[in-house]
């Protein structure tokens, strides 16, 4: 049986700071919102692919969410690395260090990671061989 993968979900202790953030960086735009009683659900994504990343926003959540031990990254993938680190600078997103990934000799991805508002780490990625 074939699954067609949907959404990722994240809790944010800030939903606005949160979907700033992501709006910003990755052009992931508010899709639908539901709001609850104790929490709401935002659904975001881009014009890039139909996969959304769940936002849930806890209401009453008084400390930022420790993420544990299990939690890895998202990814994303750009056309132009350089480009999209240069602009993750101007706007202040604290970027970590572009690097150029080897395996067996081989050249395998240009990346770099960003946090969001939360420390949830993102990986982007530049678009070529697997990661197209």
């Amino acid at each position: 049986m074939a699954a067609k993968a949907l959404h990722s979900m994240i809790r944010v202790f800030d939903l606005d700071k949160s979907m700033d953030f992501y709006r910003d960086a990755f052009g992931l735009v508010l899709v639908e919102r539901f709001d609850f009683d104790d929490f709401t659900l935002a659904y975001l994504r881009n014009d890039q692919s139909d996969f959304e990343l769940e936002l849930t926003w806890n209401h009453d959540q008084t400390e930022p969410y420790d993420h544990g031990s299990g939690y890895g990254h998202l990814a994303v993938a750009v056309d132009d690395l350089g480009a999209e680190y240069a602009r993750f600078e101007a706007l202040g997103l604290a970027p970590r260090d572009l690097v150029e990934m080897q395996h067996a000799g081989e050249p395998l991805a240009r990346i770099f990671f960003v946090a969001d508002p939360d420390g949830y780490q993102i990986e982007v990625i530049e678009s070529a061989g697997r990661f197209h």
